[in-house]
C-alpha cells in the first residue's frame, strides 16, 4: 500500500506589534481552517499567537518593522501535522519554559506552546531567530476509527 501525503505552505509578514498576532491569527485560521480538524486549528492558532506575541514582548523586530509567520501543512491518511515558524530580528536570551506560579500574570507562553504541542525549539542564523513547533493530531478517518473502536471494546466489556 503507497502512503501519500499532502503539504501546502505559507507564510506572512506582520507588524512588530501586538496588533501582529490578531492578525496572524486570522490569516493563519483563513487558510488552514478549510483542511485541518477544529481541535487542530484551535491548538495552531494558540501556538502561532503565543510564539507572535513572544516575539513582540521578548524580541526586536526584522528589518522593516515586521516578524515572518510561516507554517506548513502535511496531510496523510494517519495524521494532520501543522508546523508553525516565527521569525523575528532575535533578542538577548535564548527562548526557554519560564517557571511560574498559579499567581503570576505572565511567563505562561511557552508553558502553553509546550503543551500543545509534538515538539518545539528554535534556531539562529544571521538575520535573526525563529521560534516553531509541530503540532499533530489524528486525521479524520483514524480519529473516527479510533472512537469506533473504543466503543467496541466499551460495549464488549458490558
Amino acid at each position: 500500500m503507497a502512503l501519500t501525503a499532502a503539504e501546502r505552505a505559507w507564510c506572512v509578514v506582520v507588524p512588530h506589534h501586538p496588533r501582529g498576532a490578531g492578525q496572524a491569527r486570522n490569516r493563519l485560521a483563513a487558510e488552514i481552517g478549510r483542511v485541518v480538524r477544529p481541535e487542530l486549528l484551535a491548538d495552531v492558532v494558540s501556538v502561532a499567537a503565543e510564539l507572535v506575541g513572544n516575539a513582540v514582548r521578548h524580541a526586536t523586530p526584522l528589518p522593516g518593522g515586521v516578524i515572518r509567520v510561516a507554517w506548513l501543512v502535511r496531510l496523510t491518511a494517519d495524521t494532520q501535522t501543522v508546523v508553525i515558524r516565527v521569525t523575528d530580528g532575535g533578542a538577548g536570551t535564548e527562548p526557554r519554559v519560564r517557571p511560574h506560579d498559579s499567581d503570576s500574570t505572565d511567563g505562561r507562553g511557552l508553558s502553553i506552546v509546550a503543551a500543545l504541542a509534538e515538539h518545539w525549539g528554535f534556531e539562529r542564523d544571521g538575520l535573526g531567530q525563529s521560534v516553531w513547533a509541530r503540532i499533530t493530531h489524528p486525521s479524520r478517518d483514524r480519529a473516527a476509527a479510533a472512537i469506533r473502536s473504543a466503543a467496541t471494546a466499551t460495549s464488549a466489556g458490558d
